[in-house]
């Protein structure tokens, strides 16, 4: 069989408009890998709000900058403040 031309990728070059749509903002680090003083704890829902949106849904940790572990305990601090009514579940009309 003949090679056709639509077999032929191996001459292109990269695509240079492959990045023009993507927006990437500087890499934010972990508040508390850098700051070693900071503790997670569920019985202050002041430093907890700011990983709850206004809707009472937990911000993923690419736009809260926690690394994965931190990122867990926050959840689990969330969950518990909640079970024992220091963060709201939802948002009250």
């Amino acid at each position: 069989m003949a090679m056709m031309d639509d077999d032929r990728d191996i001459n292109r070059g990269p695509d240079l408009n492959a990045d023009v749509g993507r927006r990437r903002g500087k890499r934010r680090i972990c508040r508390y890998c850098a700051e070693k003083t900071l503790v997670i704890d569920y019985k202050d829902p002041q430093a907890l709000k700011y990983f709850v949106t206004e809707r009472g849904k937990i911000v993923p940790r690419r736009i809260s900058g926690n690394c994965a572990r931190h990122q867990r305990k926050v959840q689990l601090a969330v969950r518990r403040a909640r079970n024992i009514a220091l963060l709201p579940f939802t948002v009250t009309h």
